[in-house]
């Protein structure tokens, strides 16, 4: 997992964020998230959280989506274990499950260049809603809520108890491409969303909140519509976060979860 890694991190707590120096193509993408609130305890009840100290989503009982520099590569995998059952990851609610199958996005290298996608089959199904994906990329703009258990202050690595969230506002493609290749870097308009408060900053995804989700209210759903991927520092107004586009691979991803599916 490279370090540059955007691990959305929702957190709640307020940080000031001193102002970011010129970022340098070696200068790596780092997840944090800052300026939200602690999640309801049934809010997003298909959020799960890896061992790797990443994060995830249900997408059907016993499928995870998350991200590709979250996983090794495709095949047979047992090394993770989910968390899945409560917001709260030291409630007597939780529940622990191994994987059993890894499928990583085959055209995945490095974050900056898009594809970074996974899908985790479990060993055993996880009673309890899902969540949906976007059907379409109607939903890819307006205010958009970014939730995980990451740090909640660039350069810190302690991991949250509670979930977390915090709203930012979708970026287009064109400002944030700018941004990010202005300053050496990769960006792929398909592959990418972006959000984050590009005036004043100060809300973002943090450092282990890597393959969580990006989300829009739907009506009385959440739909979601990224996966925590990359960014440069934590709530920085010059650099808005950078998520895998799911809108994209929805197709992709269901048609992974059917390939991998158990064989009766």
């Amino acid at each position: 997992m490279r370090a540059i890694a955007l691990f959305l991190c929702v957190t709640a707590m307020a940080a000031t964020v001193a102002s970011p120096a010129v970022a340098r193509p070696d200068d790596p993408p780092r997840a944090e998230v800052i300026g939200g609130t602690r999640a309801g305890a049934g809010e997003f009840p298909w959020m799960v959280r890896l061992n790797n100290g990443c994060a995830g989503t249900l997408v059907r009982t016993q499928y995870v989506l998350t991200a590709a520099h979250c996983v090794g590569r495709t095949g047979s995998n047992t090394s993770i274990t989910v968390t899945a059952g409560a917001a709260d990851l030291g409630s007597s609610r939780t529940v622990q499950v191994r994987s059993s199958q890894v499928w990583r996005a085959r055209g995945f290298s490095d974050v900056t260049r898009g594809d970074d996608w996974a899908v985790i089959r479990l060993a055993r199904p996880v009673d309890g809603p899902v969540v949906a994906l976007p059907s379409g990329s109607a939903l890819d703009g307006g205010t958009l809520t970014a939730v995980g258990w990451g740090t909640t202050r660039e350069g810190d690595r302690t991991q949250q108890r509670y979930l977390r969230k915090v709203q930012v506002p979708y970026v287009g493609d064109d400002a944030c491409g700018k941004i990010y290749r202005s300053q050496g870097y990769g960006f792929t308009d398909a592959d990418m969303i972006c959000a984050g408060d590009l005036k004043r900053g100060g809300k973002d995804s943090c450092q282990g909140d890597s393959g969580g989700p990006l989300l829009r209210r739907d009506g009385t759903r959440w739909v979601q519509v990224g996966i925590v991927s990359w960014g440069v520092g934590c709530g920085r107004a010059a650099y808005p976060g950078v998520y895998t586009q799911v809108s994209h691979f929805a197709a992709d991803i269901n048609a992974a979860i059917e390939e991998n599916a158990p064989r009766g």
